[in-house]
């Protein structure tokens, strides 16, 4: 959130929908991709710009239009001019921080989702926001950067014979919702069995890494379910058949959405409270171990009082001590403290202590 202070700050005072672009803005520009298709026909382009997008949509089939970088607030200005997207949409659009939500704006549904993906660099989870708009007959899709989960579903498109060539733009933003929570799924799974891998690690020697490795995974719980969450109101929105723009034949697909987000949360809320048993059965490894090495130190400790006690008595330097003039002084002392020493153990043992 550091990162984005001074991007706050910029908004503070302005007109509400005035555009600035807060959050990570990608080193390549904004471009725009259009897909328009039915059931016979499928056409995919380039345009160059917000008016030529416009001029692309016909009204015929559906028209899927996927913004791939929203910090060119220039070009998201002109989109909403085009298409007649309210400027508080287009300000949700750029703010890339903003919470997962849906919101119904009658000739149109707005939607914002989290999308999930790991890193290709280290490995970590990369969060990026996707904000549909859903018309009759139109998709426009925003997300912050090039690269995303939607190649399946453009496949999809492309086959003849598919049911997304079939159905109308709400079943298309279903699909996009769909790919988006279905990548959970896949990244819970590689969760599962780091966690997995963890835990043996736990059991068998844990160290001060184990630990950090614990934390970092429990912090990505709470990221996970911070972005899957609201998503259930999304869905909850879709699948109440309120929204005109949602089809009744689209209704049973939405629900069973619903049902996969629910499956998301209850796997994470499972995957939260494991690392957290984790976490404890750490500490108490850790704790078992000082105890463990205490015990070992108080043992050495207990044996030698008795010897350091003979040692200070016979290391005074009293002239009249009836011992030191004798021959077997030193070996008895010996003796006495070998038999000493060899009595705790066996007390200890006995007891159970070693």
């Amino acid at each position: 959130m550091a990162r984005y202070t001074n991007k706050y700050r910029d908004k503070v005072g302005r007109a509400p929908g005035t555009l600035i672009h807060v959050g990570k803005a990608s080193g390549a520009g904004s471009r725009i991709t259009l897909i328009r298709y039915d059931e016979h026909t499928l056409e995919e382009k380039q345009p160059a710009s917000a008016a030529q997008a416009k001029k692309e949509v016909t009204g015929q089939g559906v028209t899927w239009i996927n913004v791939d970088g929203v910090h060119q607030t220039d070009l998201i200005s002109g989109l909403g001019e085009a298409f007649g997207i309210h400027p508080l949409v287009l300000s949700d659009i750029v703010n890339t921080n903003q919470r997962p939500k849906g919101e119904d704006y009658r000739e149109y549904l707005f939607l914002v989702l989290k999308m999930v993906y790991a890193g290709e660099a280290d490995g970590d989870l990369v969060f990026e926001q996707v904000s549909l708009v859903v018309a009759p007959g139109l998709v426009i899709s925003f997300q912050e950067k090039e690269g995303d989960l939607f190649e399946p579903v453009r496949n999809r498109i492309r086959n003849p014979g598919g049911r997304i060539r079939k159905m109308g733009a709400d079943y298309l933003a279903y699909a996009l919702m769909d790919t988006i929570v279905d990548h959970y799924f896949v990244i819970l799974e590689g969760k599962g069995e780091q966690i997995e891998a963890l835990e043996e690690e736990l059991l068998s020697h844990p160290t001060e890494k184990t630990m950090h490795a614990i934390h970092s995974h429990k912090r990505d719980m709470v990221h996970l379910r911070r972005s899957i969450w609201p998503m259930r109101e999304v869905a909850s929105l879709l699948g109440k058949g309120e929204p005109p723009l949602v089809q009744n034949a689209t209704l049973l697909y939405v629900r069973d959405l619903y049902d996969h987000i629910i499956q998301v949360m209850d796997t994470i809320e499972s995957s939260r409270d494991i690392l957290s048993g984790m976490l404890d059965i750490y500490l108490s490894s850790v704790s078992n171990r000082m105890n463990a090495v205490m015990k070992v130190l108080t043992i050495i400790a207990t044996i030698f009082m008795p010897l350091t006690f003979l040692a200070g008595i016979y290391g005074m330097n009293f002239l009249h001590m009836p011992e030191l003039g004798w021959r077997f002084g030193y070996p008895l002392v010996l003796l006495l403290m070998g038999i000493m020493a060899g009595g705790m153990l066996a007390f200890f043992k006995r007891k159970k202590w070693l």
